[in-house]
């Protein structure tokens, strides 16, 4: 039907098998409702979005909305986030988890490569302090913790790893070779800075781009940039001095625990 009119244009049959008219029986009134009825999570559910002001970031603005809800919603009624902000609380969520999976499958495959579960360990201490020099240069070039930023501190495990491996690696071929501990050490940190150095270098120039992107999709591409440029700087700064001291120390229990 077409229109509420139609309604008497149908029959029905009563219990005495009579043909009685439909509109007799029950009446039609229009009012005046929603065309389209939302839904999330299977439930009733109305949309809000907003559009950031220059200087706010996702998290503070989630955080300001997750302080508010409480005081606005009751009990029958429940908020939650979609789009930017969900993506925002999912990636927060995991970013421990990743970083945690990343770290054991770095240090069972360093493990296996070098025949050692202490080497592993010697390489991996500069990993904290490059992360914390990434998210301080994350925070002073107006960054957040994002999905794209994480990922830029999962690449940045990998890359910082490789200092300590050029260092650790050399420092065992020179100890095999008979030279003492202390002298190996100082030894290979020499040898492998200009290598170190020039790694660094090459990463950060082809890193700087995507931190000093333009256009569309920009912002995550600088999220990328900075965590690794940050990381990089900081990491090889603090490989040079954390790998050897941290060997001069450790390297003593290889041979009681290898």
């Amino acid at each position: 039907l077409n229109h509420f009119d139609g309604i008497n244009k149908l029959y029905v049959r009563n219990l005495n098998n009579q043909m009685v008219a439909l509109a007799s029986l029950i009446s039609l009134s229009p009012i005046i409702g929603q065309e389209n009825l939302s839904h999330f999570n299977r439930m009733r559910s109305a949309q809000f979005s907003a559009t950031l002001k220059p200087g706010y970031t996702v998290g503070e603005a989630v955080k300001f909305l997750q302080s508010k809800l409480p005081a606005v919603t009751s009990s029958n009624v429940s908020a939650a986030f979609d789009g930017a902000a969900a993506q925002f609380l999912e990636s927060n969520s995991n970013i421990f988890g990743i970083m945690m999976l990343a770290l054991i499958f770095i240090y069972l495959v360093l493990a296996a490569q070098f025949g050692s579960f202490i080497d592993p360990l010697i390489i991996l201490l500069t990993v904290p302090l490059c992360i914390v020099g990434a998210l301080i240069t994350l925070k002073l070039f107006g960054g957040t913790m994002n999905l794209f930023s994480e990922v830029g501190l999962v690449t940045l495990i990998g890359l910082v790893s490789k200092h300590g491996i050029l260092i650790t690696q050399f420092t065992n071929e020179l100890r095999a070779g008979g030279m003492p501990l202390s002298q190996a050490i100082i030894r290979a940190a020499a040898i492998r800075l200009r290598p170190i150095l020039m790694t660094t270098s090459a990463m950060v120039f082809g890193t700087l781009p995507l931190a000093f992107a333009t256009g569309p999709g920009s912002v995550g591409r600088q999220q990328i940039g900075w965590v690794i440029v940050g990381g990089l700087l900081f990491g090889t700064f603090f490989s040079l001095f954390v790998v050897p001291i941290a060997y001069s120390y450790l390297g003593k229990l290889k041979r009681q625990f290898v």
